[in-house]
């Protein structure tokens, strides 16, 4: 389901080094006990003398992975994220019969659908960043994923007539919001609403929001190693510290470190999903302009944003610019936002603000802009 582009193989996964117990927490192994688990399948250890509760998830096709740190930590909380996460997952899925988004999809061209105000929440949002993005990211992609099902068994470059159909029934302006009704409609049969494009961050902010009501201020929220929420700080107050996983899968290593405090990191990128024909490499990330995936020289693109679900649909919308027109783009907005592109000749290339904060370890890559 959500951005199943950013599987648990997700491109520049982005490992988290929580070296809590030994380098941030005063080297004192004796302040660390050995994990328990808790009846509802949660782990309960002491790092550094501060508690920490971590349970692992496998929800959206890919792995959910939370860490909370506090004495109020307990398994009410991670049973409480557990059903949140059921939920939009059922709701905001475009496959699974009995949700929200898969009503408004069986219903397209025909009638308006009764959505939750969660459920009409994301839709908005994402009509929100498609009005943006010019349509660059836009959530009614699905026929176009459909078609192509890259990832998921399609394995050729579907015929030309197939994605000019699919193509003519992609257009977010074709989506009608009512919101005094709280319903949403397709305007045309064969529409198909997709919400992978944002999913995975509305759903960590969604996490994010509902531990920081429940006074928990620290926290590691990482869904799918694509959608990471470093909440507050660690428990001593430093910075997390993240490692960058190289691009190219098959090599296996970092290509270097971030700190990062209350922020998040999401990643796109062509290594993902694909496959080769004729010697060119069909990736996940399709252009809803061409209906093609995109080709513009970029291997990936890292955003790193106060918001989940804003990096989420810039890191897709983001990506189809290409590094000019994105690069000109993220540094237009109001917001903070910061993001590195990677490029297919291993050059990175940073935003102003994120350069001298990403420390490279692997000389495979170098920074092209100063």
């Amino acid at each position: 389901m959500f951005k199943n582009k950013k599987s648990a193989l997700v491109l520049l996964t982005l490992v988290i080094v929580m070296a809590l117990a030994v380098s941030a927490c005063g080297n004192n192994k004796d302040k660390n006990s050995s994990p328990e688990e808790t009846s509802g399948g949660a782990k309960v250890a002491t790092d550094g003398g501060t508690k920490s509760l971590e349970q692992t998830f496998y929800i959206y096709d890919t792995v959910v992975n939370i860490k909370v740190f506090g004495d109020k930590a307990e398994q009410k909380n991670m049973d409480d994220i557990q059903q949140m996460l059921e939920r939009m997952d059922k709701e905001f899925s475009r496959t699974k019969e009995g949700g929200e988004l898969y009503a408004v999809n069986k219903a397209a061209g025909k009638e308006a659908v009764v959505v939750s105000d969660e459920t009409l929440d994301i839709v908005k949002q994402s009509l929100k960043y498609a009005e943006k993005m010019n349509g660059l990211f836009d959530p009614t992609i699905g026929p176009l994923v459909d078609l192509w099902n890259i990832g998921s068994g399609g394995e050729s470059v579907p015929p030309q007539a197939d994605i000019d159909k699919a193509k003519a029934l992609t257009n977010y302006k074709d989506v009608i919001v009512d919101d005094a009704a709280k319903t949403v409609k397709l305007a045309k049969e064969g529409m198909v609403l997709d919400m992978g494009g944002i999913g995975k961050g509305y759903a960590a902010d969604r996490i994010a929001e509902y531990l920081k009501k429940q006074g928990l201020d620290s926290a590691m929220i990482n869904l799918g190693g694509s959608s990471i929420i470093a909440l507050g700080n660690k428990p001593n107050g430093t910075p997390w510290n993240i490692g960058l996983q190289d691009p190219d899968q098959s090599r296996g290593t970092q290509l270097g470190t971030i700190k990062i405090s209350n922020e998040v990191i999401d990643a796109s990128g062509v290594y993902e999903r694909f496959f080769m024909q004729d010697g060119v490499r069909y990736h996940h990330i399709l252009d809803p302009r061409t209906g093609f995936p995109s080709q513009n020289g970029l291997k990936s693109i890292t955003i790193m944003s106060p918001n989940a679900t804003d990096a989420d649909a810039l890191s897709t919308g983001v990506f189809l610019m290409g590094l000019e027109d994105g690069m000109k783009y993220l540094e237009s907005l109001p917001e903070k936002i910061d993001a590195f592109f990677i490029t297919d000749d291993n050059k990175i290339y940073a935003t102003s603000g994120l350069r001298d904060r990403l420390q490279l370890t692997d000389p495979t890559y170098t920074f092209a802009n100063k």
